[in-house]
């Protein structure tokens, strides 16, 4: 079974961090929500509140698949301000291992270099913070073992392009006829 690990801060993109979340649970992906406060709830962008799996201080993500980075702001910032967060993603692209970042979130890959020489989308205004990355202004881009996305109305397919990445491709298109998604798109 693939493991995510999706990091989530106090002003994190609501339907970014949830959606990604249930599809990838709907697909039979173990994903572990991991707060980066110093307990496991988190205050996301538009006053939700959540109870995350485990912490930054918890967590060992050594066994991970994929990590994944939501958006929203100052969700974006509050996971770029996090030294464990930027260790651990950086670490992950080292070793050849997925990454995914959406919305604002992109930021936090290109300030590590991840991006330079790839293609990569996010949300509009957030391009030059994209360092070395050629902007497609698509939905979601894959590049190698990173999948950046456009912003909240991108969640759906980042999240079954994702699925893709992770070997999951007949689960995705399962998912997408089964949430209406295929249905939206004709």
């Amino acid at each position: 079974m693939a493991k995510v690990y999706e990091y989530i801060a106090d002003g994190t993109e609501e339907i970014e961090a949830l959606t990604m979340t249930d599809v990838l649970r709907r697909a039979g992906v173990e994903v572990v929500t991991v707060s980066i406060n110093k307990t496991a709830e988190v205050t996301m962008s538009h006053g939700v509140r959540i109870i995350c799996d485990t912490t930054v201080a918890e967590a060992d993500v050594n066994d991970a698949d994929m990590l994944l980075l939501p958006g929203g702001m100052p969700g974006a910032t509050n996971l770029n301000d996090c030294e464990a967060v930027r260790t651990a993603v950086l670490r992950q692209h080292e070793q050849g291992k997925k990454v995914g970042a959406i919305c604002a979130a992109p930021l936090i890959l290109g300030g590590l270099g991840i991006l330079q020489g790839k293609r990569a989308t996010c949300y509009p205004g957030f391009e030059s913070q994209m360092t070395g990355a050629t902007y497609t202004k698509e939905l979601f881009t894959v590049d190698g073992n990173v999948i950046t996305g456009e912003g909240p109305a991108a969640t759906l397919p980042f999240s079954y392009a994702i699925l893709e990445m992770l070997g999951k491709g007949a689960e995705a298109e399962q998912l997408r006829e089964g949430m209406m998604f295929n249905h939206l798109m004709s």
